[in-house]
């Protein structure tokens, strides 16, 4: 079915908007799709993948834009949306259009540049070939150029992975256990959730498979003590509140009340009781202190660059600078030592983030043991196998889509000397 010409009048006006970079692009689509509410659904949707092919393949897209007739966004505008929907669907082109579209579209990728092939800024691309060199870096763009699937964790309060599988596929959705995560479900389309009884009744929750590997590691059990310090929208906090069995106090913690406001309409879905969400000034703030020395477990899943998400998120390489990423260090450094002051003696303190870069992750670690001598490393690879995660690794754990199909995820496990 061909989209209406209109199509691409809409693109081109919300990619002006989002190459700007003047804040996270789903956001900039959300104020876009408000204003503008006769847009069909069907419509919205090609329209935010067309931008979001856009973001993945910018420095390809932006040399190919070079030819062709027609404004320059027309032309982006029209790579986007080719690269989301195929060029014979586009309404309102050309013939020139459409014999352009064709030729750069059947361009063979390997053959280009290594800026262009891996569509990665200089700064992200020099670094990740310093690490990983030219090759293994090619594979992990490709990985984080890739759209990501849907995953789902199963609420074990609520249902079991089978029984979840069984009603999702009686519902006609396409899904399959996830490889390491228990709980998992990774769907290969996107069904309206909130329409399913599974969503409502809160016996699944949206939570990449590589997440909730992380809130696995934390090991928190029965009648603990456990604090999420930086909850956010509270996707781990649930999967911590499950693992404990609805036991136990569990807090989360975050600056922003705008997003732990996001979690109570989940927490009442899941049935937990046991999650107390709590607002902070800083990682000092007065209520953290109260708990210093007490905490059985702490997850701190730190603001970071997000890197590692590039494939729910492809604007982040485009928005972040190696400033950026300097002041998110410094960041990095306070929390962690801000949350170590709860781990009481013979506790944990997991360290994680969604950022495939040394300094944001390894490096942030190996400060923090260097001045606090009471913490130790756990290696990962015990870790993992006391949880029963069929992963093997090293001292920490990184994780990368490439490998294995989640989000680019590091963890590093801590424990306090007793």
């Amino acid at each position: 079915m061909r989209l209406p010409p209109a199509i691409v009048t809409w693109t081109e006006e919300v990619l002006r908007e989002v190459l700007r970079f003047t804040g996270p692009a789903d956001v900039t689509l959300s104020y876009f799709f408000r204003a503008h509410p006769k847009i069909g659904s069907r419509e919205r949707g090609v329209i935010a993948e067309a931008v979001y092919g856009l973001l993945r393949n910018r420095s390809a897209y932006t040399n190919f834009s070079e030819s062709g007739s027609g404004s320059a966004m027309r032309r982006l505008s029209l790579l986007g949306l080719a690269d989301a929907v195929g060029v014979d669907s586009i309404g309102g082109l050309s013939e020139e259009e459409k014999q352009w579209l064709m030729r750069v579209m059947q361009i063979d990728r390997s053959n280009l540049p290594l800026l262009l092939r891996t569509n990665l800024p200089q700064w992200l691309l020099d670094k990740l070939i310093a690490r990983y060199g030219e090759e293994e870096t090619i594979r992990i763009a490709e990985g984080l150029n890739r759209p990501a699937p849907l995953d789902l964790r199963v609420n074990a309060l609520k249902s079991s992975r089978e029984e979840a599988l069984a009603a999702l596929t009686e519902a006609s959705v396409d899904c399959q256990p996830t490889p390491y995560g228990p709980l998992g479900i990774r769907l290969a389309r996107k069904p309206a959730l909130q329409n399913l009884s599974l969503f409502k009744d809160g016996a699944i929750e949206v939570q990449d498979e590589g997440s909730q590997l992380l809130a696995q590691l934390v090991g928190a059990k029965r009648g603990e003590m456990v604090v999420d310090f930086c909850a956010g929208a509270g996707g781990k906090t649930l999967a911590l509140g499950a693992a404990m069995r609805n036991t136990g106090r569990l807090y989360a913690f975050d600056v922003a009340e705008k997003r732990l406001s996001k979690l109570k309409p989940r927490l009442a879905r899941s049935g937990l009781s046991n999650v107390h969400p709590v607002v902070i000034a800083h990682e000092n703030d007065i209520k953290v202190k109260r708990l210093a020395g007490k905490v059985d477990r702490v997850l701190v899943d730190a603001p970071c660059s997000g890197l590692g998400t590039l494939r729910r998120n492809p604007d982040m390489k485009w928005r972040h600078t190696q400033q950026s990423v300097n002041e998110l260090n410094a960041k990095q450094h306070g929390i962690l030592a801000g949350a170590a002051r709860l781990v009481k003696p013979g506790g944990r303190l997991v360290y994680a983030t969604c950022s495939i870069l040394d300094e944001e992750n390894e490096a942030v670690v190996a400060q923090f043991l260097s001045t606090h001598e009471d913490f130790v490393l756990v290696p990962m690879n015990d870790v993992l196998a006391e949880q029963k995660i069929p992963l093997q690794a090293g001292e920490y754990l990184r994780l990368f889509p490439h490998l294995h199909q989640t989000d680019g995820f590091f963890a590093a496990v801590l424990e306090r000397k007793k």
